[in-house]
């Protein structure tokens, strides 16, 4: 009995007594799509990441049914914590947060990316969903690290620098009982830079008696090594990505959206290589230079930014060109490539009017900023597109690397281009393999499974 169909005689699913058959990867699909449903109906975030990743595999299952097994048991995470965080305001009441800490897999050794995040929009169901994602993009570096995500729906901008200290204190005490140099190795993320990491490495270093390894997360000990590779990462997947199209970065007109630390990153890159940024955005609005950001508007921009808590608007007074929310839809900017950094802000009615006025790639800065269906529009409309597992992992490659030390930025810059060449280079390889040429999100997603799948399979039923 040939091993195909060896596989598809077994249930793939039990459900109440009812066992599930498939016999086409497609019909595979959509019985782990629909088991997912059933298991976390009220994870709206991670349900839609978790059915866009799948419908990638289908091929992978033609092929070779038993890897949906083992995606099988990709349908829960290994460790799921939430706990109370509880700290004293400046006025002397208690507040209480909830923090949490997802460790989905690590399968390929240790958890490590990504990091921590604070905001109002954490949740448990995107912890999840960052952590399943995570899982693979991780895969993708070749560093042995795992998925984690973790965080805290405390909001960081509308805390005084005391409460956030002994927020991220109060944190640490109860997330140091998961984590450390052979477990986990949460890092810095949304809302959490420099500052965070280093109250929250402190907390650590005074609760266990740990003292740091550069390059390890939050045991680097508060030292961020070089925190602009992510963005750098993106920027060079976009050079190879164009290249390969017998194109050049220089010249082009780039849309970025947000304006932290990754989409500063993703301008500062831009401009050494010639392109040109036009745009930045936060919670006040987005600001737009017609004939795009100069280096000299640039370190403008870094120095309001770097302020916790300013927005990006207080650039218009420095800018007699800048123009502030004109036109009032950022995506109506003429460009050739968008830089989308901020979790699903692009959906298929934005990539048609991105694709109208002019553009021709897309390329993630951020966590999932292109939804499902703006995927499949990028690929109808026949726009480039380069997914956030592909683009971020050469960044995630270069931070993750344990140096005792100093890495020179030169040396990095050259490292994320040669692992982003990599990358992109494996991605496009295997779309290649899987018969969808040209389809970077599904050769993506298919390379990344396949690495984390044949650990998963070495390991057995785990």
């Amino acid at each position: 009995m040939t091993e195909p169909r060896q596989w598809r005689n077994k249930a793939l699913l039990r459900v109440h007594g009812e066992e599930l058959f498939f016999k086409t990867g497609t019909q595979a699909v959509n019985l782990l799509v629909n088991e997912s449903k059933r298991r976390d109906g009220n994870k709206g975030v991670y349900l839609d990441q978790f059915g866009c990743f799948m419908q990638s595999l289908a091929p992978v299952f033609d092929r070779s049914p038993r890897y949906a097994w083992i995606a099988k048991i990709l349908l829960e995470p290994e460790r799921f914590i939430s706990f109370r965080v509880s700290y004293i305001d400046d006025s002397g009441n208690t507040r209480t947060n909830r923090g949490f800490r997802v460790q989905y897999s690590d399968v390929e050794s240790l958890v490590s990316r990504p990091g921590l995040h604070f905001g109002a929009h954490v949740d448990a169901d995107l912890v999840k969903s960052m952590a399943f994602d995570g899982n693979f993009g991780n895969a993708l570096t070749g560093a042995r690290l795992g998925g984690a995500a973790g965080g805290s729906n405390f909001e960081p901008r509308l805390a005084s620098e005391s409460e956030i200290q002994r927020f991220c204190q109060s944190f640490m005490t109860e997330l140091s009982k998961y984590v450390g140099p052979d477990r986990d190795l949460p890092s810095m993320g949304v809302n959490v830079g420099a500052a965070e990491v280093g109250y929250l490495y402190g907390q650590y270093k005074r609760t266990t008696e740990h003292y740091a390894r550069h390059g390890r997360g939050i045991l680097w000990g508060g030292a961020l090594p070089h925190p602009e590779v992510f963005g750098y990462s993106a920027v060079h997947f976009a050079k190879h990505l164009v290249e390969s199209r017998g194109e050049s970065l220089a010249g082009k007109r780039c849309l970025i959206t947000g304006s932290g630390k990754v989409a500063l990153a993703v301008a500062e890159r831009l401009l050494a290589l010639g392109a040109v940024p036009l745009t930045f955005s936060d919670t006040s609005g987005h600001i737009y230079e017609p004939d795009g950001i100069a280096a000299t508007k640039f370190e403008q921009i870094s120095t309001i930014k770097a302020e916790r808590g300013a927005r990006v608007g207080r650039y218009i007074i420095a800018s007699t060109t800048a123009k502030f929310n004109e036109p009032e839809d950022i995506y109506s900017i003429p460009c050739d490539i968008v830089f989308p950094t901020i979790r699903g802000e692009i959906d298929a009615d934005v990539a048609a009017r991105l694709a109208d006025n002019g553009c021709a790639a897309v390329v993630d800065a951020g966590y999932a900023p292109s939804t499902p269906s703006a995927i499949r529009a990028y690929k109808k409309l026949g726009m480039a597109y380069g997914p956030f597992k592909a683009s971020l992992a050469a960044g995630t490659a270069i931070a993750s690397t344990s140096s005792e030390r100093v890495i020179y930025k030169e040396a990095v810059i050259d490292a994320v281009d040669e692992e982003a060449k990599r990358i992109f280079e494996e991605a496009k390889r295997t779309a290649n393999e899987y018969n969808v040429r040209g389809d970077l999100h599904q050769g993506t997603n298919i390379a990344s499974f396949l690495r984390v799948a044949n650990v998963m399979a070495a390991h057995g039923a785990i």
